[in-house]
């Protein structure tokens, strides 16, 4: 067939001879490369309390697989490639030699899931401060105050913020007498200070306040410990526990003296995900997750997602994997990020922490979210939970 004789099939011939030409020359085009590490240790199993919340050794590393998969998503459009490379150090092995080694020069982007007390040493090394790290791994409100960095963002809830989410609801239900329990270890020491601080900054009274020094033997508990535990002299609303390591708190409901709700670690708790969580398209990515872990999500893989896709969205905003630019946008104005949660995400500019509502959940319900309706603020009501700007006691800014 000639095809001079049919105008209209030599003008499609070359329409669809440009569109291949260009989208060859498209496929054909290198990829904007965005590599990512992952730095976590390996952790003994704690002692076990119950058979039902068997160890999770894996905690955050899933929830950044599946970050990395939604970035080359959208990267497939915007001509870019996400790379996640996985450095899981040894129990007995150096976190910072890791780094070093390994790290410092050849990535840029690093998520960071490990306790404060190797956090803050790491991210202290000359070499950890010419990157941007993502700490998904602590709560401590020192590492956003008093000993704050630049190149860190927080991507957990600090102590604080989760403490102010209890009290709003506290505060709402107009339990205000409050009875604190603290556990042994200098994390729950930790945690009831910001208890402390919440109960003051929302005008609510801490009744007694006692440290828990029994037996953590569940029968034993369960029949005398904890009823004649929790008599005080002063009636009380809520008992407040301070428990991290979940030693003692979980035989608190249902035990004490008098009929009273348990929240604090145990019981009502106030956290970023919750496998109960089912709205604003949560149940979606709870299946995908679901799927691919062979468990429900954790908040440290819902942290770890979130910091593999803000390195995304920053990326396909700015159409760059220049570590500045990326670092100018995720702290502008302009940077949102979607949760899951019913509001968009951003970083405070002063701390690096991630401004983000806070689920208040019970073990098989989620009874609300923080912040409660009602509690205003004059820019965004995420910053109502934890330190605000004239609160902090961050100095990278001042």
């Amino acid at each position: 067939m000639r095809l001079i004789k049919y105008p209209f099939l030599t003008s499609v011939f070359s329409i669809l001879t440009v569109i291949v030409f260009n989208f060859n020359n498209v496929q054909a085009a290198p990829k904007q490369i965005i590599n990512i590490a992952y730095l976590t240790q390996e952790q003994n199993p704690p002692v076990a309390l119950s058979n039902l919340d068997p160890f999770i050794k894996d905690k955050g590393v899933i929830g950044a697989e599946l970050g990395i998969n939604d970035n080359n998503t959208t990267g497939e459009f915007t001509g870019q490639q996400f790379n996640l490379k996985k450095f899981i150090v040894p129990i007995d092995g150096n976190v910072n030699d890791t780094f070093t080694k390994e790290i410092s020069s050849q990535f840029k982007y690093l998520i960071v899931n490990l306790p404060a007390t190797q956090l803050k040493p790491l991210s202290d090394l000359p070499a950890a401060k010419e990157l941007l790290l993502f700490d998904v791994g602590t709560t401590d409100d020192s590492l956003r105050n008093e000993e704050c960095q630049r190149h860190v963002l927080h991507l957990l809830p600090s102590r604080a913020m989760r403490a102010d989410a209890l009290a709003q609801y506290m505060m709402k239900k107009r339990w205000t007498q409050w009875f604190l329990v603290i556990g042994p270890n200098p994390e729950d020491k930790l945690y009831a200070d910001a208890i402390k601080r919440s109960a003051k900054r929302f005008n609510m009274k801490i009744v007694a306040e006692k440290t828990w020094e029994h037996t953590y033997d569940a029968r034993r508990t369960a029949q005398s410990d904890v009823a004649v535990f929790s008599q005080t002299e002063d009636p009380y609303d809520v008992l407040v526990v301070a428990d991290e390591q979940g030693q003692f708190g979980e035989y608190l409901d249902y035990r004490t003296w008098v009929p009273r709700p348990v929240i604090g670690t145990q019981g009502l708790i106030a956290t970023p995900w919750h496998k109960t969580h089912e709205q604003w398209g949560a149940v979606q990515i709870q299946h995908r997750f679901l799927e691919k872990a062979g468990r429900w999500m954790e908040e440290q893989d819902y942290s770890a997602y979130l910091a593999v896709r803000a390195i995304g969205e920053a990326a396909t905003r700015t159409q760059s994997n220049e570590l500045s630019k990326l670092k100018d946008y995720i702290f502008s104005d302009t940077f949102t990020l979607n949760g899951y949660t019913g509001t968009p995400l951003s970083f405070r500019a002063w701390d690096g922490q991630l401004r983000q509502p806070l689920l208040l959940a019970a073990p098989r319900s989620l009874v609300a979210i923080a912040p409660i309706d009602g509690f205003l603020h004059p820019k965004t009501e995420l910053d109502t939970l934890g330190y605000d700007q004239p609160e902090t006691h961050c100095q990278w800014n001042k």
